[in-house]
Parts: structure tokens; sequence; C-alpha cells
């Protein structure tokens, strides 16, 4: 298996919400885009919780639309070994300087982990005394297909709790 890595954060001054997830999947990599399969509600819901509407097609507008939003978004892991996109599958992982991100961006209140997954990685690697004091944690739904149990409106009911940070 070769080494997978992760894309660097989106993230201005202005981010309110940290949105960590664990890895791209295989077609994300391919597009280095993040949550570049069709069919992941990610940015479904964020274009509903940033008052968007309709995703935008391209995917620069779709970042801008965070960014504007005041909602940042990383990945716990700096690199890894996985088959396939299976957040189970992750081995050999390394994380990112999330610490040191939430250090640089003050105005971050509140940690919003994309699947229980992300939040598992971040506490074996990172700890959640990186957060600091004041930030909420917030351990969401996956916005995965993989993740089938929740219905696309359960996970969007879900995911808006972040409102109250933005």
């Amino acid at each position: 298996m070769k080494i997978l890595r992760s894309f660097a954060p989106v993230v201005t001054p202005e981010s309110r919400v940290l949105v960590l997830g664990t890895m791209p999947g295989v077609m994300s990599l391919e597009k280095q885009q993040y949550y570049g399969f069709p069919h992941n509600a990610f940015w479904r819901i964020m274009a509903s919780l940033t008052g968007y509407g309709d995703v935008p097609e391209d995917y620069a507008r779709r970042l801008d639309m965070l960014r504007r939003g005041g909602i940042a978004l990383w990945d716990v892991c700096r690199s890894c070994r996985r088959e396939g996109s299976l957040d189970s599958r992750i081995c050999d992982e390394e994380p990112n300087d999330i610490a040191g991100l939430l250090a640089d961006h003050p105005a971050i209140r509140a940690i919003a982990f994309n699947g229980g997954p992300a939040h598992r990685l971040f506490k074996k690697h990172i700890g959640l005394q990186a957060v600091g004091e004041g930030r909420a944690v917030l351990v969401l739904p996956s916005t995965s297909p993989a993740n089938a149990s929740w219905s696309y409106e359960r996970k969007l009911a879900a995911w808006g709790e972040l409102k109250h940070w933005l």
C-alpha cells in the first residue's frame, strides 16, 4: 500500500467552525478535492447551512462558500496507508498539526468531526486538550454514503448544530 497524503486546510482568519474528516477517499484524492465522491452529502449539507441552497458546481466556488460561511476544513490525518476509502482501513497514520492551526486561528469556536472515526483518530494522535478552553467539540454523523443508517434528512438535522457557531 502506498502512502496517501491529505490536502492543505481550507481556513481564513474569520473561520468559526473547523470541520475535520479522517483522510480523503479514493475519488477525492484522484480529483484533488475534498469530498469529491458525488454521493457524499457533505457539500449539500454545507450549502444548506451556509444558505447557498444549490451546491456550486465549481470546486473553487464550493471552497469559497465554506470560507464565506465561516467554515474551515481539514483532515485529522496528514498521511496514512489505506486500501479503498473506508476509514476502518486506515493504518500507519500521521496527524496534521491541528493544534497549530487552532493556535493560529483563535476565531474558531467549535470543532466538528465528520463521523466517529475522525474523532477517535484525533483523540489517539492529538488529544482533546489541543482543542483548548471554550471551544465546543461536536461528533456528527458521517456524511459518507457508507453511513447508510442515517438518511440525508437526519444527517442535515444533526449537522444543523453548527448553526449555533456560525
